[in-house]
């Protein structure tokens, strides 16, 4: 049978497609705002919500989105008391969501569903699952949309965006909020251990080939769509059984690399002509 055979396969595709799209328009703004480590710390509390669903018997997505969102939420308090040193906040978030996970993992009866969480199953998706992550992706992508103007602007320049009458703290606690919901959602898909890749290497590629904000962002989503398409193919047709989200992680730094070195023959090749 081909890959698009098994039910579980197609699931895969719509999940991960969904999340290919709505990942880099957080990732980018995430990026461009210097704060590339939120990823990270948000991921590593997500864990504690898994491990509180595994214990207490409710859908481990609900509890990692909840614990994911009071950590965005403390984010942004602490950014706000800590200006000067404002990046604190997530090394703060990020020890305490380890901490949290690590003691709550010795309560969970079976540890095999809770590493599912830290690398990822997209293959094991239930269709509750799966309508949850469409409902959230979507939530997303509307706000995205609605305020594509107000993130452009916080991510570039506070100071302009408060002239120009936009509540900052508004839209910054919006995004962090919306940053909570992709967590939670991506950390299904590739693992909590490595969702932060997910969301900044395919901005960073994006932004090799264009420093437009828009089109940087399309380039993003561009090549977060195929990191995850090519990720599966190459895991479910891998004779070795590869992980999927490992392996989507893995194809994301190989564009990368490729980009990476595309642009630099193509930058000597304009020196010497130049020349």
């Amino acid at each position: 049978m081909s890959i698009f055979g098994y039910a579980f396969m197609r699931v895969a595709f719509i999940a991960g497609t969904m999340v290919a799209i709505t990942v880099p328009l957080v990732g980018s703004t995430m990026v461009f705002k210097r704060m590339s480590l939120m990823g990270e710390a948000l991921s590593h509390v997500s864990l504690a919500g898994v491990a509180l669903g595994l214990i207490f018997g409710y859908d481990p997505i609900l509890g990692a989105l909840a614990a994911s969102v009071i950590a965005a939420l403390s984010i942004e308090v602490i950014r706000n008391r800590l200006k000067t040193y404002s990046e604190l906040s997530l090394a703060v978030i990020m020890s305490f969501g380890i901490g949290l996970a690590g003691v709550l993992m010795g309560f969970v009866n079976n540890p095999a569903n809770f590493n599912n969480f830290l690398f990822g199953s997209v293959l094991a998706i239930s269709q509750n699952e799966l309508m949850l992550s469409i409902g959230l992706c979507l939530l997303v992508l509307v706000l995205s949309l609605v305020f594509y103007r107000q993130f452009f602007y916080i991510s570039f320049d506070e100071t302009s965006a408060k002239v120009s009458k936009i509540n900052t703290n508004t839209f910054n606690m919006l995004f962090t909020f919306m940053t909570a919901i992709v967590v939670s959602i991506t950390s299904r898909i590739v693992g909590a251990l490595i969702v932060s890749s997910l969301m900044v290497i395919p901005v960073t590629a994006g932004m090799q080939i264009s420093k437009g904000y828009r089109s940087t962002l399309l380039w993003s989503i561009l090549f977060s769509i195929s990191s995850i398409w090519i990720g599966l193919f190459v895991a479910f047709y891998a004779p070795w059984g590869l992980r999927p989200g490992g392996t989507i992680v893995l194809v994301s730094v190989f564009e990368l690399l490729v980009v990476l070195i595309v642009k630099g023959i193509a930058s000597k090749r304009g020196i010497h002509h130049t020349v």
